[in-house]
């Protein structure tokens, strides 16, 4: 069962992510506590969210759009322009927070690189995951990348045939079964689900254990060791 291309989710798989998000989420519950409470503050965010994914997408500009709507739909007219400039100030040090790699992901590239071809496959606005990837450094390691506005198996099947390879010989890791895991297996692909902390709700989902191209990781590094045994069985 050789494998022939690897595609690589980025945000939380390859560096930092979701913690900046929480805490950006953390500075608006705080800036609407006239108006709601944490829970509730909270719970109105993560669903204007999902309902402006269709219109906006992922990423740090989306969200900013959203906590600015959470705060008018709980504070109504009597949010004070202050507020609205400080939920914007919040979204733009969101987008403008530093790269910082997991530990050793560029040894862990470097030797995944050495046993199949790599693709990033990223979800997001394409100016900001674009400057995330520049900023990293990690480049180079990638044959091909892939900035997209959502992962569905049509997404997956598209790759492959780009790259010219059989879904059965391609395998994608990520942190999200959503976006991540499922689309991989219903393209025919492997998944290779590498769970983080802190993980956004909307992108989980029950772990499909009984699949038999599904494998679950500690970490993206425990795929080397993963990919020599299967390719010596």
């Amino acid at each position: 069962m050789p494998i022939d291309l690897i595609c690589l989710d980025a945000d939380d798989t390859l560096w930092h992510n979701m913690p900046f998000f929480h805490e950006t989420q953390d500075a608006l519950v705080a800036m609407l506590e006239p108006f709601a409470d944490a829970g509730v503050a909270r719970s109105a965010l993560e669903a204007c969210e999902i309902r402006n994914l269709r219109l906006f997408g992922y990423g740090a500009k989306a969200f900013t759009l959203s906590m600015i709507e959470t705060a008018l739909e709980l504070g109504g007219d009597d949010v004070p322009a202050s507020v609205i400039r400080d939920i914007l100030n919040a979204g733009k040090a969101l987008h403008a927070h530093p790269v910082e790699l997991f530990d050793g992901i560029e040894a862990t590239l470097a030797a995944l690189a050495e046993r199949a071809r790599l693709v990033l496959v990223t979800k997001g606005d394409l100016f900001h995951q674009e400057a995330k990837l520049a900023a990293s450094g990690l480049g180079d390691h990638f044959s091909g990348i892939e900035i997209v506005s959502d992962k569905r198996p049509a997404t997956f099947v598209g790759i492959f045939q780009r790259n010219g390879v059989e879904p059965a010989n391609a395998l994608m890791a990520g942190d999200s079964m959503r976006s991540d895991i499922f689309p991989a297996l219903e393209a025919g692909a492997w998944a290779a689900y590498v769970p983080q902390p802190l993980g956004w709700s909307h992108e989980q989902r029950p772990a499909p254990t009984d699949h038999p191209r599904f494998i679950e990781l500690p970490s993206l590094a425990a795929l080397v060791n993963w990919l020599d045994r299967a390719e010596a069985a």
